[in-house]
């Protein structure tokens, strides 16, 4: 969890980052050190619902992945990559599906 919240906040160092994480042990170990320009939101317990992520991972399936058969595991792998590299640099596409509005104030208090 330490290097992906690393690679993140690296990766998008001129930008604040609000991750939502739940209630997964390696979420909300004590010896996570969170990057300068990011904010751990908790889910509460049971809420799956609230993970803006699932949001993520539902429209990449739309966009993405609709209808599509690949030959090999690895050409699916590649067009996976592809398909993530393209969201994270659609800041404004992230933002529609995952700006909501407990997000934006958690970013206030």
């Amino acid at each position: 969890m330490q290097i992906f919240l690393d690679e993140v906040a690296t990766r998008h160092s001129k930008e604040r980052i609000v991750m939502v994480t739940d209630g997964a042990g390696w979420h909300n170990t004590a010896s996570l050190v969170i990057p300068e320009n990011m904010r751990l939101v908790k889910l509460p317990p049971y809420s799956p619902e609230l993970n803006p992520t699932e949001h993520i991972w539902d429209d990449l399936r739309e966009k993405s992945f609709h209808n599509r058969v690949f030959s090999s595991i690895d050409a699916l792998e590649q067009h996976l990559s592809t398909s993530l590299l393209e969201m994270e640099l659609d800041n404004q596409r992230v933002h529609s599906i995952v700006a909501w509005p407990w997000i934006v104030n958690a970013l206030l208090n």
